[in-house]
């Protein structure tokens, strides 16, 4: 039987846990890569598959991510049908688009109706299926092809699959058995958005699909983290949920372990006893499965020559730092700077949006923290189920009020509402029907959407710090008003929420509403806030500031990774503030993770402290 081979540690904190080698550790065809956002799952799937087609094996790897950075990692333009990787025989990658493939798939159920039925009737069709969850759908549909059809893929020995971040992979996985499930239930082939017409026809393909995620001679899920405890633990989490869906071959990665030579350097002795004190938190996890590390590398991985040195020997790729850069940073804002601007209209909504893993919740944290000690009324909220940093200030701090919002909580309250009001109008057998619609798991996204739209809302009277979950779902989130309100219009089921009525103009508001990209001084996270605010500003949305977090920029280490990792830096700094940003906020790299309320006002003040000289002890 095929599965994850590799070191079952007896406890992380006991045992060293072997480095990374694909070509020995995984021998199923199929491989998903999945883990918290910026923990380098694409990276890792990249350098998997060089280090497969290097041993003489044919391979293709597909995103799956709506946000997908597979292009810039491999230097390759992708579109959804396989292209092959120059420098690198045997490799071809994909990227199942999202949008792309909804619009084939609206054509392709709406195409053959053109000229036998009115105009309007299929602009009425086409309504019901501009929904997110017709993308979600359209995404899986491409992606079972290649699980669930042997003959799709056979020209490759494997398949690897770099997922989106875990929210995503989660419902992706999910769906086969829950659209299964459904289509069993469903005697009248209706749903909410109409899109589960072309789906009958599909479900031998679904079913084959859902055997072979369960299968471990065929599957191998590849959990992937940092040496970091919120990334630890949302691996575990994954992989609880994961195994209950019947996904259970997995491994874990841990990306980014790091050991300094420097005994005397502040910052690489707080960086390597952060780890280390992560790993031993979650040493029964990590020894609950074959796990392997990867070392962190002192430069960006990106092209051929960076996918190998990422799985490098630690001795081979500590040597590879850049060259030092002739360039002077120009002076950025403090976050608190930022803050003193925003506090002046009294009121609003704050959003942090950005790549998954660039410290989103940290900084929502940290303003949410600010505003309340300089007096505000301040509501922190959450649309990310991996948010934690948060918890940390339940009643810590005078004026802040928390929350999250819960997708099952928010779906079984829709339902409810729907059932106690639209439901009392029928008879049972169209009760019966409408319970059946209900169940489609296109409802979840309208009843976040709803409640996203309600705290958005509460600016009105206070400060809402609005954590955002990871690029791909925020921009759902924000593309779905028009069509939410189409659907309320098509359903007819419940009254038009003031808050979902006038979401677009307070968004577009920037009086009312203040959006901070947050990135790493790092290529793809950078380029993805790009992609953002280009996106957010067709939207007729202008962003309000970027915000470079956990930079090295002035650590004073003497470690050469992480001095080949602050040089690293200067390239995505001058990209930030010469090209992108209007205002710029820079937060150093904390040697303590900033959780609680005083860690966050550090924070906020950080930027223009005097940081420690080179290798200076620790007082």
């Amino acid at each position: 039987m095929g599965s994850c081979r590799g070191f079952r540690a007896g406890g992380a904190g006991r045992v060293k846990l072997p480095a990374y080698q694909p070509e020995a550790a995984t021998t199923t065809r199929f491989l998903f890569f999945t883990g918290k956002g910026g923990v380098g799952k694409t990276s890792l799937s990249c350098a998997t598959a060089l280090k497969l087609v290097e041993a003489g094996k044919r391979v293709l790897l597909v995103s799956t991510d709506p946000a997908s950075n597979l292009d810039e990692v491999l230097a390759t333009p992708l579109t959804n049908q396989p292209t092959p990787i120059a420098g690198a025989p045997g490799l071809e990658a994909m990227n199942i688009n999202p949008v792309v493939a909804a619009a084939a798939y609206r054509e392709r159920l709406i195409g053959p109706l053109r000229g036998l039925l009115p105009e309007s009737a299929l602009r009425r069709m086409e309504e019901q299926l501009s929904g997110s969850c017709t993308v979600e759908i359209a995404a899986f549909d491409e992606f079972s092809g290649l699980i669930g059809q042997p003959a799709a893929a056979k020209n490759f020995d494997h398949v690897l699959f770099d997922t989106a971040p875990t929210g995503h992979t989660l419902r992706l996985m999910s769906l086969a058995k829950a659209w299964d499930q459904f289509l069993n239930q469903n005697t009248s082939g209706t749903s909410c958005l109409g899109p589960l017409a072309g789906l009958e026809k599909q479900r031998a393909i679904y079913e084959a699909t859902v055997r072979t995620l369960a299968d471990a001679s065929a599957t191998t899920l590849v959990l992937v983290s940092r040496p970091q405890l919120a990334a630890l633990r949302e691996a575990e989490r994954t992989a609880h949920e994961l195994r209950a869906i019947g996904v259970g071959n997995q491994c874990l990665i841990i990306n980014g372990t790091f050991t300094t030579p420097c005994p005397a350097d502040v910052t690489a002795q707080a960086m390597q006893q952060r780890g280390a004190a992560a790993l031993a938190t979650a040493a029964t996890f990590i020894g609950s499965l074959p796990s392997f590390i990867v070392p962190l590398r002192p430069i960006n991985i990106l092209g051929l020559a960076g996918l190998r040195v990422l799985l490098q020997s630690e001795n081979d790729a500590t040597g590879a730092a850049v060259s030092p850069a002739a360039w002077t940073p120009p002076p950025m804002e403090r976050l608190d700077e930022l803050v003193a601007g925003i506090e002046q209209s009294g009121h609003g909504v704050i959003m942090t949006m950005g790549k998954g893993g660039v410290g989103k919740t940290t900084v929502a944290a940290a303003i949410a923290v600010r505003l309340a000690r300089r007096g505000h009324a301040v509501h922190l909220s959450t649309t990310d189920p991996a948010a934690h940093v948060a918890q940390t200030l339940a009643g810590k701090v005078d004026g802040l009020t928390l929350s999250q919002i819960d997708p099952a909580a928010e779906t079984a309250a829709y339902q409810a509402e729907v059932l106690r009001t639209q439901g009392a109008l029928l008879d049972a057998a169209g009760r019966a029907l409408l319970e059946e619609d209900l169940r489609s798991p296109c409802t979840e996204e309208i009843a976040v959407f709803r409640a996203f739209a309600h705290e958005v809302g509460e600016g009105t009277k206070r400060f809402v710090v609005l954590d955002t979950a990871p690029t791909g779902h925020t921009l759902l989130l924000l593309d779905a008003s028009e069509a939410y309100q189409r659907e309320l219009e098509r359903q007819a089921r419940s009254p038009h929420p003031e808050a979902v009525l006038k979401l677009l103009e307070r968004l577009r508001d920037p009086a009312f509403t203040r959006i901070l990209l947050i990135t790493l001084p790092e290529a793809t996270p950078v380029h993805e806030a790009a992609a953002l605010q280009a996106d957010l500003r067709r939207a007729h949305i202008e962003p309000f500031a970027w915000v470079i977090n956990q930079s090295l920029l002035h650590s004073g280490s003497c470690d050469p990774l992480l001095r080949g990792r602050e040089q690293a830096e200067h390239r995505y700094l001058r990209e930030v503030v010469e090209q992108h940003a209007t205002r710029t906020a820079w937060l150093p790299w904390q040697p303590e993770e900033p959780t609680g309320p005083e860690a966050l006002a550090r924070l906020a003040e950080a930027g223009q402290l005097v940081r420690p000289t080179p290798c200076s002890p620790r007082a």
